[in-house]
């Protein structure tokens, strides 16, 4: 049986139509390559790795993928501790994705570990970072990134387990968001990224953009975690 009949499909559509009539924008979220690689910078490809090591999130990660590609996940937004979206499914489903604030003494403890690494606040954005800087920002240890126990989903369809495909799908969206505003990453941790910002060499330059960002690919990343892994979408 196919995931989609044709009549979800018009059903969904129609739905779609109601709700940018109310004026609902419902703007998909879509990958800027074909393939199997998703997200293109550091921050990007770093979140939807660390999403493939929860091991109750691989039979889910595949689907949500392939939602993600097919334009299905619409009108992402990032606040701080929380991640919305409104995903096509067998019919429209709102999501919230609930993520823990950083607690302050994780925080303190990774700028104690960073102090005087990070030149500039367009280095650690565009993940224009030294080896040592990456693997701290990245490692478990510091919590940068949300533990599975950090994070919640609130989702309006009829599955029950704590990962449902609409969640999972809006959590690999995430990472779309990052690689074109790094910044906000650090806005859904709930801190400031300046902080982790060499005190010297602190200036008030604009955040970074995908614009000449130094873009970290799957082997640099391998170094990072400190395992082989493949692109995202492809088993590790």
């Amino acid at each position: 049986m196919p995931w989609q009949d044709e009549d979800e499909k018009e059903s969904i559509a129609r739905a779609i139509e109601r709700r940018r009539s109310r004026g609902e924008a419902l703007e998909p979220v879509v990958p800027e390559t074909k393939g199997s690689k998703l997200a293109q910078q550091f921050w990007g490809i770093a979140w939807q790795h660390h999403l493939e090591t929860y091991a109750d999130y691989h039979s889910r990660l595949p689907k949500s993928r392939t939602m993600l590609r097919q334009g299905k996940v619409m009108d992402l937004m990032i606040a701080e501790g929380e991640i919305t979206s409104v995903v096509a499914g067998t019919a429209l489903h709102d999501v919230i994705v609930k993520i823990a604030p950083l607690d302050p003494e994780s925080w303190l403890e990774l700028r104690e570990a960073c102090k005087g690494r990070v030149g500039s606040l367009l280095d650690l954005l565009s993940g224009s970072l030294g080896d040592e800087v990456m693997k701290i920002v990245t490692s478990p240890e510091h919590c940068l990134f949300p533990d599975r126990r950090d994070i919640r989903i609130l989702c309006d369809c009829t599955d029950e387990s704590d990962l449902c495909p609409h969640g999972a799908a809006t959590l690999y969206a995430a990472g779309l968001r990052f690689d074109a505003s790094p910044e906000l990453f650090f806005k859904l941790r709930a801190v400031n990224a300046a902080e982790l910002v060499d005190e010297a060499s602190r200036s008030l330059e604009a955040p970074a953009t995908n614009e000449g960002s130094a873009l970290i690919a799957p082997d640099d990343l391998s170094a990072v975690f400190g395992i082989e892994f493949s692109e995202p979408g492809q088993p590790s």
